[in-house]
């Protein structure tokens, strides 16, 4: 059936950075979410989408592939690659933008080492629902197009309905992808990669004379950029490694992530982050960290210290942006000494009082009583703070673990979407002022919440 408009341009690449060996296994598929927007948005029109996106058969002009890559895994490289996913191939939109359209959760490929190639109905859930949530928490990301049931059974800690979730992107390439290219050993394959790389995401780069630098620049910008936003909402990622960074800037991978609710700039969710590699706080440095392991997949193209005095310039990079980011937080563009001692300030107290780190940036808005001491105060209205900034940088709802977990849980096991789908619209106007159980304030630390990767 024809409702993709597919190219395959990766299939054109050296066959060393895919596989089209791979095993489907969707016993009895079932849709159990469809995101029409989205579809509209990439020019889909309606099909049988349990059948064509679950493996069971392929749309046409699809040819589907597994794509290699490796990837430092909590600071360890290892050769990885798609072990449960398939690209179906490239969409292009009527306006002539090209996607990704990738199924996840789809069956064993020649990279899923001793996995079993599967997803469960709870995990590809959550992804949709995050996903979901960044998206209109203005935060670059992956989407979510759809969620099939298989009708098999996974097992991981329990049992779980298997699914398959429908991921769309601007790519799929990563910084591990860089890593198995320059495993290779071979300077042509990393230069025809990077040309293709460049060309498909940073077009504007592909005739300049330093073009390999400027790529390096443009991804470590954009990197730090992606990172700013997710600190801006509380946002931890929980597995930063480098196989889950993409070349484009877009949050990718959505396993072990939640929100932070009570401010702590050490709060680590992942249950497979023993050291908090993955913190809060340390988003930035593992940023810095991950950019370092793509410089050196370039050094073949460039000199190591022309690529040095780009990543050196980092740190100050970001902590101009991170203030920048917390000036708009308390409604302050223009910063000055004054502004940044507000900001160092206000971060104590409210990691000292366990205050929640959503609701009480909301509120700050509203210039009533918040808490802090009256000098504080006094300092940051001399400043005249712009309510509307703060009220659009600032959410009034985000994906809280409480919430998120209820909706999941009686979707997944019990079937009941109704809750699911309420939440998601919610999720849909996070900066909207409401006053209803979903803006709720948690009155202390839910330290004993974990979350997983779901492999």
């Amino acid at each position: 059936m024809n409702v993709f408009n597919f190219d395959n341009s990766y299939r054109n690449l050296d066959k060393r950075l895919y596989s089209n060996e791979f095993i489907t296994s969707s016993v009895n598929p079932e849709l159990v979410l469809y995101n029409l927007k989205l579809a509209d948005k990439l020019g889909i029109p309606q099909f049988d989408y349990a059948k064509y996106l679950s493996g069971q058969s392929f749309p046409t002009g699809a040819n589907p592939i597994a794509q290699a890559y490796a990837g430092h895994q909590f600071g360890y490289l290892n050769m990885l690659g798609d072990g449960r996913a398939l690209l179906l191939g490239e969409h292009i939109t009527p306006k002539n933008r090209r996607f990704d359209i990738q199924l996840k959760g789809s069956g064993r490929t020649p990279y899923s080492r001793n996995g079993d190639g599967k997803a469960t109905l709870y995990s590809m859930l959550r992804e949709y629902l995050i996903s979901h949530a960044m998206e209109y928490l203005n935060i670059p990301t992956t989407r979510s197009l759809a969620v099939i049931k298989t009708g098999e059974r996974v097992l991981r800690e329990i049992e779980h309905s298997g699914a398959i979730l429908t991921r769309v992107a601007s790519s799929h390439i990563r910084v591990g992808t860089f890593q198995f290219v320059a495993m290779q050993q071979d300077e042509k394959l990393l230069r025809d990669f990077t040309h293709y790389t460049i060309k498909r995401h940073y077009p504007e780069l592909e005739n300049l004379n330093n073009t390999y630098l400027a790529f390096f620049n443009e991804v470590m910008n954009r990197q730090i950029d992606l990172i700013i936003n997710w600190l801006r909402v509380g946002f931890i990622h929980g597995v930063m490694n480098t196989d889950n960074v993409s070349i484009s800037g877009e949050t990718i991978d959505y396993g072990p992530c939640a929100f932070m609710d009570i401010y702590n700039p050490n709060t680590v969710f992942s249950s497979i982050d023993k050291q908090g590699r993955y913190s809060f706080i340390n988003q930035g440095g593992i940023g810095k960290w991950n950019m370092a392991r793509f410089a050196e997949t370039l050094l073949p193209l460039i000199e190591i210290n022309k690529v040095n005095e780009i990543l050196s310039t980092y740190d100050s990079i970001f902590k101009d942006r991170w203030y920048r980011m917390m000036g708009n937080k308390i409604g302050i563009e223009n910063l000055d000494n004054s502004a940044y001692s507000l900001i160092d300030e206000l971060l104590i107290f409210l990691e000292e009082k366990e205050l929640d780190y959503t609701s009480f940036f909301r509120d700050l808005s509203k210039f009533e009583d918040n808490k802090l001491n009256k000098s504080w105060n006094q300092e940051w209205k001399k400043l005249n703070p712009d309510k509307g900034l703060m009220d659009s940088v600032n959410p009034a709802v985000i994906p809280r673990n409480s919430l998120v977990e209820d909706v999941l849980q009686k979707a997944a096991f019990f079937n009941n979407f109704e809750p699911f789908n309420e939440f998601l619209n919610v999720l849909s106007t996070p900066y909207l002022n409401r006053d209803d159980f979903y803006t709720f304030n948690p009155e202390s630390v839910d330290k004993s919440y974990k979350t997983f990767c779901g492999t």
